[in-house]
């Protein structure tokens, strides 16, 4: 049966997240990594999230029902968020034996801002082809050339390797805040909550280049724990973010020569569970040795992130995940 594009119903993120399983599984398991048995929850949670926060760029692709099926299969789905001028997907996954036939193409264009005219160039910002707002961006895995040509083709091309680093760190191996350099933790400022949420927006727009703030409310929801870091003048040089379940960043920095004492701080502030888990840039050198330093080791192959134009200053800047810059 043909395929249609819509919107999902709250019912099929459930759907949407086995299709993100199988679809990574299957190409893990022919790198010899095949995943662990599926948690799902943090997943459902992002989608959730994005759904709310960008229901017009979230689509399934779907086969209707048919004998022996009485509902509509989710054979594929695409997200992306718009934060301000910066469009990033955040999700695209199809079924294993659904792929190559062309949803995954159809999807990304149908939640691209628009399509550019066919032989533009789609990587010219001031070329008048270009009918794309403002940035295009997405995190996706080296080990996907297939997927990779297809954005690259849409101008998003890959620019910077980021890397997983995994273990149980040392902090007592990192520095320590500087002298006029000190910790507050998210809603303990003496201001009011808007005041609070101005500061970490305009920390974002000089780090990351937009404002998030709706990704902030997502993080602390969903057990993160936040510091503004602020010189005895009161003025704010930068936040980051850990938890106990070892999820670790955002991390933004208006001086880059703070990065080994905030993350010494954040390891000391907050102690996991089990392992840490942080993803690196490879343009943020100083968050590298710092952590390798601190017992971390690189797991994996790299991630890619791919971008239309520059946006950010990686070497400020650690992320959340692949999925949420």
């Amino acid at each position: 049966m043909s395929i249609s594009y819509r919107p999902p119903r709250q019912s099929e993120l459930g759907d949407c997240a086995l299709v993100w399983y199988s679809a990574v599984d299957d190409y893990m398991a022919r790198l010899n990594r095949p995943l662990p048995s599926p948690y799902l929850d943090p997943l459902l949670t992002l989608l959730k999230h994005l759904l709310t926060t960008d229901p017009e760029r979230f689509l399934v692709a779907v086969r209707g029902a048919e004998a022996g099926r009485d509902r509509d299969q989710v054979v594929g789905f695409g997200i992306a968020a718009q934060r301000e001028h910066v469009w990033f997907l955040s999700q695209l996954y199809v079924l294993p034996h659904e792929q190559r036939g062309g949803i995954g193409r159809a999807l990304l264009t149908q939640i691209l801002p628009s399509v550019p005219t066919p032989g533009a160039d789609p990587a010219d910002p001031t070329g008048s082809a270009d009918r794309r707002p403002g940035v295009l961006a997405m995190c996706t895995d080296s080990a996907q050339p297939v997927s990779n040509a297809l954005y690259s083709r849409y101008g998003i091309v890959p620019r910077m390797p980021v890397f997983n680093l995994v273990g149980t760190p040392n902090p007592s191996t990192l520095a320590r805040l500087p002298a006029g350099i000190g910790a507050v933790p998210f809603g303990g400022l003496d201001s009011s909550g808007a005041a609070e949420s101005a500061t970490i927006d305009s920390i974002d727009r000089a780090v990351l280049g937009y404002a998030h703030g709706a990704d902030h409310a997502y993080l602390r929801a969903t057990g993160r724990t936040g510091f503004i870091y602020r010189s005895d003048d009161g003025s704010a040089v930068g936040y980051g973010y850990s938890s106990e379940a070892g999820r670790f960043g955002p991390v933004a920095l208006l001086d880059a020569t703070l990065t080994a004492p905030v993350l010494g701080h954040l390891m000391n502030a907050i102690r996991p569970r089990g392992a840490t888990t942080v993803w690196v840039p490879g343009a943020n050198d100083r968050a590298m040795v710092a952590l390798l330093r601190a017992g971390l080791r690189m797991e994996g192959f790299p991630a890619l992130v791919c971008w239309t134009r520059p946006f950010a200053d990686f070497e400020r800047y650690l992320p959340a995940s692949l999925a949420l810059l």
